[in-house]
């Protein structure tokens, strides 16, 4: 009977990704990205070219320590940005000067796949990070070697899902971008042409 009804859920969520439209984001990186990429790394077909594979984000809380309502704030804010819930993030080892304890919450993470990663980072480039203050683009050191991309931001409120008047205190983020690049000049390549707004070096 559990099969049975399991079944026509899944039929539901096939037919409603169906209907989904495809994000923008994903829609320039087929039309605009690959084309771009095949001409500047002399790929011989498009599945050699780089893609996005997922994205994260994360926040750190050392006060979540002591107060667990910090916590749950956070994670609220981080599924209000991504409109996915949140998993809470432990300890994995014991800090006696820091009064941490093995397997103590820490913070929160969420991993975007597939379409809501493409929409995050549409809205990360063309909305949030206008927003902070005085931008002059995001930094281009921040590589692994390996073409994945990580970005600190100090505040969570250059999102607009996160109203101002309403959060407790300003709360910084790390957003880690995984590729399937293998070096950092295609994962660097890859971002440029999706609009990531890297710094100028004048």
């Amino acid at each position: 009977m559990a099969e049975a009804e399991r079944k026509p859920k899944v039929a539901e969520k096939l037919r409603a990704a169906e209907k989904a439209p495809v994000p923008r984001l994903k829609k320039k990186y087929h039309g605009e990205v690959v084309p771009a990429m095949m001409k500047e790394f002399g790929y011989k077909n498009p599945f050699q070219v780089p893609r996005l594979e997922k994205i994260t984000l994360n926040v750190g809380l050392g006060e979540a320590i002591q107060n667990a309502k910090v916590l749950d704030a956070a994670a609220a804010e981080i599924m209000a940005i991504t409109g996915q819930k949140p998993v809470i993030t432990r300890a994995k080892k014991a800090i006696a000067n820091f009064k941490l304890r093995e397997g103590l919450s820490i913070g929160c993470m969420v991993t975007l796949r597939r379409a809501r990663m493409y929409e995050f980072l549409d809205r990360l480039i063309h909305v949030a990070l206008p927003r902070v203050r005085d931008f002059k683009g995001v930094p281009d050191r921040s590589f692994d070697q390996r073409g994945n991309y990580s970005l600190g931001l100090r505040e969570q409120i250059i999102f607009p899902e996160i109203q101002a008047d309403k959060v407790d205190k300003p709360r910084g983020l790390t957003v880690s971008i995984v590729t399937t690049a293998k070096t950092d000049q295609e994962g660097k390549a890859l971002l440029r042409y999706l609009g990531m707004p890297f710094a100028s070096k004048d």
